[in-house]
């Protein structure tokens, strides 16, 4: 029977139907919380009946603390009963009233907001669940902070704007997490050996593993050079190898740049124009990387902070692409995308409870689907093999012999006209985004791309102490264009700065440097000049471009220079800005079902 009355819907009436459903379950849990808070109110120390003769260390139930700072005392074994009734276990239990007693007495505004239902219950829960070690002063600064982008981003996206509330409220805290965290530190070796391989388990500090990254891809692409054919994957492994060694790296990368200027690689051939193809969408990879890395580069902003901290997110998996992005089930990601993590909302079930893993968090699992690079490689036959390590072992031959007459460990690289130079390898370009405050004290929350918010005090140790390059301040007021179909990287860095998080409806991926960029006006090769302009590109992840492009029903415009209006093939119409993704409208009745 409910069958047959959701297919007589027409498709506006059954997404409106879905988002009702969605709305009363979250008035329900809204519900749900209130029962756990006057539950909590009941259940006062003082209301519990005393034993007479025992003293409180012998065991006797106590009045504990269960939602923070600023928070009622509730009876220690009062959870039990409720979560016994909720058919969830005590731990389970005692973090969801905790939950619940924080959103009322340290989060009153995100409270207000899951009453009258434009804030996601779930959602509101993990904020108090992060915060629960901070003081009540510091809950009350975020309360106000992030009441109102509770719902508007997503789920990693809030994650990031909480980390860094906490840390701007509370640094002394967030430092004593980041001190603690430090301790966890560690090299690991795998204990299996499976098929001659090993596993390493790295946990170290964020510039040091962006640095050790950049150095395995600069070692990988000279294995490129000098012949190996085999996949990107495949040579970083082997780079773990070289890297040991460092006179042989130094020696190998030198090389490898010496080949590069001697043996320039032709051109690739510029493709035609097709006016009926978008081209940005139609391409599969991204640009080959070359062996020198540019200097590691610092570029600041004014911007507000939250507006930054609503504008990360920061991991960069491969697997192959589906047609949709149903958390849970499929997963649209390219090189360098984000998988999406707006999962569904746990139930109280689905809480962890302590009893059911006593031991120690396991390292986290390696997935080869999620990798950085395609599998871009084809095998080498015997011959080609021999003469790889061949000339991979002259090159180690050559790099200890110049150190052994050297007495050090210092290369020197043959540049032109025989100069000598010092190569230093793994170069890597950084951006940070922080207030003039910030720039002027060298205290406050900063971002950096790619890692999200950081104290900045914590940029020391992720740019390192050996030489960088700071570039100008760009101006991302200025409006520059040129007079082709292809992005160059000047307005590709703007657009990337401008728009750190791609422009679609709760889109999640990342505005790196190889994003699809979208013309929101299409390109018309017979069209006037300047085309292609700042403000006339939009970052998007592959899927989204895709859909922009080839679906029907889909439309786009730009509001102002940061505000981009969709509308979907029923009409539902939504802004995405730097705060996230608001819906603006319902379909209008005569939009097409």
């Amino acid at each position: 029977m409910f069958e047959e009355e959701l297919t007589a819907l027409s498709t506006t009436d059954l997404l409106e139907s879905a988002a009702e459903h969605r709305a009363e379950i979250n008035r329900l849990e809204a519900r749900l919380l209130a029962h756990a808070q006057i539950f909590a109110d009941r259940n006062h120390p003082d209301s519990s009946p005393r034993c007479p003769g025992r003293r409180d260390a012998d065991g006797r139930e106590r009045g504990v603390v269960l939602g923070g700072d600023g928070c009622p005392e509730i009876a220690e074994f009062a959870p039990a009963e409720f979560g016994a009734v909720l058919g969830m276990s005590t731990y389970a239990a005692a973090a969801y009233i905790g939950q619940a007693q924080a959103l009322q007495h340290r989060f009153p505004r995100i409270w207000a907001k899951v009453q009258d239902g434009t804030a996601t219950p779930w959602r509101a829960r993990k904020i108090a669940t992060a915060c629960h070690d901070l003081s009540e002063e510091s809950a009350v600064t975020i309360d106000e902070r992030l009441a109102r982008c509770v719902d508007t981003v997503t789920p990693q996206r809030l994650e990031n704007i909480v980390t860094a509330a906490q840390a701007h409220a509370d640094p002394e805290t967030a430092r004593a997490k980041a001190e603690q965290k430090k301790r966890e530190r560690g090299v690991h070796l795998g204990r299996s050996d499976e098929h001659g391989n090993k596993t390493i388990y790295i946990r170290t500090g964020s510039g040091h593993a962006i640095r050790f990254n950049a150095t395995i891809n600069s070692i990988a692409d000279a294995l490129k050079i000098f012949g190996d054919t085999r996949s990107t994957q495949s040579r970083r492994a082997d780079a773990v190898g070289i890297i040991a060694d460092s006179p042989y790296t130094q020696e190998l990368l030198t090389q490898a740049q010496h080949h590069l200027r001697t043996n320039p690689p032709a051109p690739d051939p510029a493709p035609a124009v097709n006016p009926d193809i978008d081209h940005a969408a139609a391409r599969e990879v991204p640009r080959s990387r070359a062996i020198t890395r540019a200097p590691r580069t610092i570029h600041s902003n004014d911007d507000e902070l939250l507006t930054d901290w609503t504008n990360h997110d920061a991991r960069t998996p491969h697997v192959e692409p589906s047609s949709y992005d149903e958390p849970g089930q499929y997963d649209e990601s390219g090189p360098y995308d984000e998988a999406d993590r707006d999962a569904p909302h746990p139930s109280e079930v689905d809480l962890p409870d302590p009893l059911d893993n006593p031991g120690p968090t396991p390292a986290e699992s390696f997935d080869p689907g999620m990798c950085f690079e395609p599998d871009d490689g084809e095998p080498m036959d015997a011959a080609a093999q021999r003469a790889l390590h061949t000339r991979l072992a002259h090159i180690k031959h050559t790099a200890h012999t110049k150190r052994a007459n050297t007495g050090t460990g210092t290369i020197r690289t043959g540049g032109a006209g025989g100069t000598g130079g010092q190569l230093r390898p793994g170069q890597t370009e950084l951006y940070i985004h922080l207030t003039d405050h910030t720039l002027a004290t060298g205290t406050g929350v900063l971002r950096a791309e790619a890692i999200g918010p950081l104290l900045a005090d914590q940029l020391t140790e992720l740019i390192g102490h050996g030489p960088y390059t700071v570039k100008p301040i760009i101006d991302l007021n200025d409006a520059i264009s040129v007079d082709a179909y292809e992005t160059p990287d000047r307005i590709r860095e703007r657009t990337k700065l401008t728009h750190p998080v791609e422009l679609f409806p709760y889109g999640t991926r990342e505005s790196h440097q190889a994003i699809d960029l979208d013309h929101i006006q299409p390109y018309d090769p017979l069209g006037p000049p300047g085309q292609t302009n700042t403000a006339n590109l939009a970052p998007l992840g592959r899927l989204s471009h895709r859909v922009k492009t080839h679906a029907h029903g889909w439309s786009v415009h730009r509001i102002d220079h940061k505000t981009l209006e969709w509308t979907t093939p029923h009409g539902f119409t939504f802004h995405v800005d730097p705060n996230g993704t608001h819906r603006i409208t319902s379909p209008h009745p005569d939009c097409p079902t």
